[in-house]
C-alpha cells in the first residue's frame, strides 16, 4: 500500500528538523545514535525522511540535543529561526552608539567634570572624547566601563532594552530566573489554569504598600 503523500512530506519535514537540530547542537550522527540506543543508519534514515522516529525516540533525541520537543511540531528549521537581517542589526548598532553617546555626554555635564579630566583618565584627546559623545566613534568597552565608574552609574544604564539583542538577552535572563525556581513553582507557572493567579500577583506587585494594606484590611472585614 502506497504511503500517502502528506505523510511522506511530513517525514521529510521531521528529517530536516532533526538534521538541523543535530547540527545546531554540534553533535555527530554517531553520538546521537549512541545516546538514543539506535544505529547510526537509523538516525540517517530519520534525517533523510526515509523513516520517521517513534514518539519515544523523538523524545529521547530532543532530550539529548537539548531542544524543546515542540520544535518538531513546527514547520521551520532551527537555523532559519536563528537568521536575522544583517542590515537591521547594523542600523541598530549605529542607533545604540548614539544613545550611549548622548547618555555619556549628559552624565558628564551633570557631574560637572571637565573634559580634560575625562581625557586624562582615559588617555585620549579631546577630539576622541567629542567623537565618543556625539556617536561618531564607537566607545571601546573598557573605556565605557571606566566612564561608568567615574560617573557613578551602572552598566545596566547602558544596556540595550528594546533592540533585538536586548530583547533576546532579557528573554534569556527570564528563562534563567525561571529555571532557578523550585519544580513546584515551575509547574504552577506552566499551567494555563493558573494564569489568573499570576496576573493577580502582577497587579498586587504594582500596588503601593498603603494600597495593599487597605486591600488586606478590607478582606479581613469581609471574613470576620
Amino acid at each position: 500500500m502506497a504511503v500517502p503523500l502528506a505523510l511522506k512530506i511530513r517525514a521529510k519535514k521531521i528529517g530536516v528538523l532533526l538534521l538541523d537540530a543535530r547540527l545546531s547542537a554540534g553533535r555527530t550522527m554517531k553520538e546521537c545514535a549512541e545516546a538514543v540506543g539506535v544505529t547510526g543508519h537509523r538516525i540517517g534514515t530519520f534525517e533523510r525522511g526515509e523513516n520517521s522516529p517513534s514518539l519515544p525516540e523523538l523524545e529521547s533525541i530532543a532530550f539529548f540535543l537539548e531542544v524543546p520537543l515542540n520544535t518538531f511540531w513546527d514547520a521551520e528549521a532551527l537555523t532559519s529561526q536563528k537568521t536575522f537581517d544583517a542590515s537591521g542589526i547594523h542600523s541598530a548598532i549605529t542607533i545604540r552608539q548614539r544613545i550611549i553617546a548622548a547618555k555619556l555626554r549628559m552624565a558628564r555635564l551633570e557631574a560637572e567634570i571637565p573634559k580634560s579630566e575625562i581625557c586624562e583618565a582615559l588617555g585620549i584627546t579631546t577630539g576622541v572624547l567629542r567623537a565618543y559623545e556625539h556617536g561618531e566613534r564607537p566607545i571601546p568597552l573598557p573605556e565605557l566601563e571606566l566612564l561608568v565608574r567615574i560617573y557613578s552609574l551602572s552598566m545596566d544604564d547602558f544596556r540595550d532594552q528594546t533592540g533585538p539583542a536586548g530583547r533576546w538577552s532579557f528573554e534569556q535572563q527570564n528563562i534563567q530566573q525561571y529555571l532557578t525556581l523550585s519544580p513546584e513553582l515551575q509547574s504552577f507557572i506552566a499551567k494555563p489554569v493558573n494564569t489568573p493567579y499570576l496576573e493577580l500577583a502582577m497587579k498586587l506587585s504594582e500596588m503601593s504598600a498603603d494600597h495593599l494594606r487597605a486591600v488586606a484590611e478590607g478582606l479581613l472585614d469581609i471574613t470576620l
